[in-house]
Parts: C-alpha cells; structure tokens; sequence
C-alpha cells in the first residue's frame, strides 16, 4: 500500500498539469477560430464565458486521454531517470506491479469520462449550438462613422458628414424608402442617436432640419417641412441579444446519448424492414401482372395489340419508379444507421483511451529514462497524434460503409494498445530483443557509412 500512494504521488501532478496544458491549447484554438463571430456584437462578457464554458466539455473528453499519457510518461521517465526503477527492479518488484496504480486509474479515469461523454456532454453540445447561432443571428452593434453611410437598418440609410467625440452627429442626412407610396429625405444640422432599453427601436433625436417628401407614383405630389427639433423612432431587429430555448433546435448525433441514439436506430432499423416489405409487394405485383394478373384484376397486355409496347413501358417506368424511391429511402436509412452506430462506439472508444496509453506511457517513460517537459510532451504529442489518426481514418471509412462502426472506432485502441503491450511485455521481461535487433541493426549501418 505505501507503494502505490508513493507511485500515485508521483503521477496526480503531471496528470493536471498535461491535462490542463491540452485544454488551454484547446481554448486557444478555439477562440482563434471564434473570434470574428463574438467580437464586434457588443457581446457581454458573460455570454462569451458561457460560449468557452460550454465548449469545455469536448475538450475535457479529449484532454483527459492526453493527460493519462503524460502522467504515465512523465513520472515513469522521472523515476527512471533517478534510478528508482532499478532499485525497484533489484528489490523483486516488476514493471506490470509498478504499473498497477497507474492501472487502476486509468480504469477510474475510463468510466469517469465514459460518463461525462454520455451524460454531460451532449446537453453541453446541444446548449453550445444554440448559444452559437442565437450569437450569430444578433447583428453587430450599430454605429455611425464620420462621412460614411450607415444601412444596418432595413429600408433606411444614414449620413454624418462628421461624428464628435460625444456623439453628435453634424449634417446629418436620414433615406427612408420604407414606404410604398412616398420616398423621403430627412437632413438636419445636428443629431443624437440612441437605443431605447430593450433595443427594439432606434430613437434618432434631429435638430433644425426640413423633411423632403415625392410621391413614387406622382412626382408632383411633393411636400417640404420645417423643423426646429423632430424625433423618428425606427423599427430594429436582432440588435439585442436573446436567448433562445434549447428545445427549439433538434439534436445531432453528437448532441444525444446512447440511449437516445440506440432508439433512433432501432426505428431506422424498423422503418428499413417496412421499405423491404413494400418493394416486396411492389415487385410481387408486379410479376403478377406479367405472368397471369389476377393479383390487380387486368388481364396482361399482349404484344401483338395496339400500343402494347407503349403499355408495357409504361408499366415498367411504373415499376422502376416505385422502387427507386425505396432505395433511395433505404440508403438513406442505412446511412443514418451508419452515423448514429460510429458516434455510439466513439463514446466507448474514447473514454478507453485512458487505460490504453497507460500501457504506452509507462514503458515508454522507463525506456526514455527522462521525465522532464519536453521530451515527454514530444512522445506525447506523437503517440496521439497516431490515435488521432487512426480514430479519424476509422471514422471516415465507417461512414463510407467500407469497414464496420466498431472496427473504424475501435481501431486506434487497438493499433495503440497492441504496440503498448508488446513494449510493455518486452521490459517487464527485461529482455528487449526486438528493441535491441533494431540497435544492433541502426549501430551497424552508421559504423559501416563511417568506414567508407
């Protein structure tokens, strides 16, 4: 027991510190990519804390994998480093014991991301779409430029020949083309400009102007009115910022549980057999007509009658038609299946990355004999970028139907795992033979180029 707490001592600080190395790298990322859509809205901080705070949690899923490598890796390197592995070793203890700890917390660790993956995380998705499109409905904040026009607002069109400091506008010229009947042109001398509080309207205050009105029917109809102080209040839309309900919006794959999603395939499942059934019918009736037509109670045409041919042709497009459409339908069904049956497994394969690369890191971290920073977040970075890759490709080729969800899904645990344990067997047997063939191999060839 004082063993395991002395090895765990040496694996919970670099846990958090790789995990929260990989989130603000993800955050990062993500406001980069963000930016252009938040900034500029007159956006309150808060609301921009809820878009980064909702989005944690996928980068929580993917994270915590990471920082399993690099705690295995870290305090195993740094172990080796301070002899600590081979004074264990000498002492009878070997590596898959040592390992043990780091074992059961990657077990601890799978089911706590398994959980959060199924439980939290598509309510955060589901909550973040909506925040995100209630964001980009809001039109960014209005304002009036110096000697530019200013058309934010649907039928008008505004002109401040120049802006103070405090917000009066100076030669101030307002295009209404709101009306079917009259255009008008409002010019004043000077100007305030202002929301009311629920940013419904526009309230523009003018000061010693005249008011220009021609009838778009009949020129003549013509009016010019004097004004010493006139008020327009102007109808704006989506410049206030509103939340919308989260049931306003279906969910996706990535926005739905395993349960919810199992449902949804198991209708697609029962909606593919109704479409079989129906073709079946179709083609049924279909050889009926031709061999006796007793099932739709007409009598086959003959060959040798007046537009027999244009009939028959016509039944077949008939035919062809009907099941055309079940096809399409049935693809469209199969491919839903496909979807919903890779994000199911995606649950399960993620979170269970957690115990996998608890069977790279540690070997690998002895094999280093360095637990410093960055060799450890360099080996890191590569073996994840290789699950990564395979979790990718698996995904890609499991939609395209060329390899099944779980194979696709399951391909960068095994791929990973399979190389974890053969390292891990090799130095916990302290033999190493492949290992050093490749030495024996790589020393041999650099010494025969030094020769010549």
């Amino acid at each position: 027991m004082i063993l395991v707490f002395y090895l765990l001592r040496f694996q919970i600080g670099p846990f958090f510190f790789g995990t929260s190395v990989v989130m603000f790298v993800f955050i990062l990322q993500f406001v980069l990519n963000h930016i252009d859509k938040l900034v500029g809205k007159g956006l309150d901080a808060w609301i921009i804390a809820q878009v980064v705070g909702l989005n944690l949690a996928w980068m929580m899923v993917l994270a915590v994998p990471m920082g399993v490598l690099f705690m295995t890796l870290m305090s195993f390197g740094g172990m080796s480093a301070a002899q600590e592995i081979t004074i264990m070793r000498a002492s009878g203890i070997s590596l898959l014991r040592m390992m043990r700890p780091a074992i059961i917390a990657g077990l601890l660790l799978t089911c706590g991301v398994y959980w959060f993956n199924d439980e939290v995380l598509p309510d955060a998705n589901h909550r973040a779409k909506t925040l995100m499109q209630d964001i980009q409905r809001k039109k960014p904040t209005f304002a009036i430029e110096g000697g530019q026009f200013a058309s934010q607002i649907e039928g008008y069109t505004i002109l401040s020949r120049q802006t103070k400091p405090d917000g009066t506008l100076l030669g101030v010229t307002i295009y209404d083309q709101t009306s079917p009947l009259r255009a008008s042109v409002v010019s004043a001398d000077t100007g305030r400009v202002a929301f009311n509080r629920n940013f419904t309207r526009l309230i523009i205050t003018l000061n010693r102007g005249e008011i220009h009105q021609i009838g778009r029917q009949n020129p003549a109809d013509y009016r010019r009115i004097l004004f010493s102080t006139h008020r327009i209040a102007l109808e704006t839309n989506d410049f206030a910022f509103t939340r919308s309900s989260d049931d306003m919006f279906s969910r996706g794959d990535r926005e739905m549980n395993i349960a919810a999603m199992k449902e949804l395939v198991r209708k697609s499942e029962t909606s593919i057999l109704g479409i079989d059934s129906s073709a079946n019918r179709e083609i049924e009736a279909h050889l009926s007509y031709i061999f006796n037509g007793e099932q739709i109670g007409v009598q086959p045409p003959k060959l040798t009658d007046d537009n027999a041919w244009s009939r028959v042709q016509s039944r077949i497009s008939i035919i062809r038609s009907a099941l055309e459409s079940t096809s399409f339908q049935r693809e469209d069904n199969q491919s839903r299946i496909r979807g919903l049956s890779v994000e199911i497994y995606k649950k399960y394969a993620i979170p269970f990355a957690c115990f996998v690369f608890v069977f790279v890191g540690c070997p690998l971290g002895v094999m280093s004999r360095r637990g410093n920073f960055g060799i450890s977040a360099a080996i890191s970075l590569g073996i994840y970028i290789v699950y990564w890759a395979c979790l990718i490709a698996g995904e890609k080729l499991a939609d395209r139907a060329v390899i099944s969800p779980a194979a696709g899904m399951w391909m960068g645990n095994v791929v990973i795992g399979f190389i974890g344990l053969f390292i891990t067997m090799q130095i916990n047997t302290e033999t190493l033979p492949f290992f050093n063939k490749i030495k024996r191999i790589t020393t041999g060839f650099f010494v025969r180029k030094k020769e010549q």
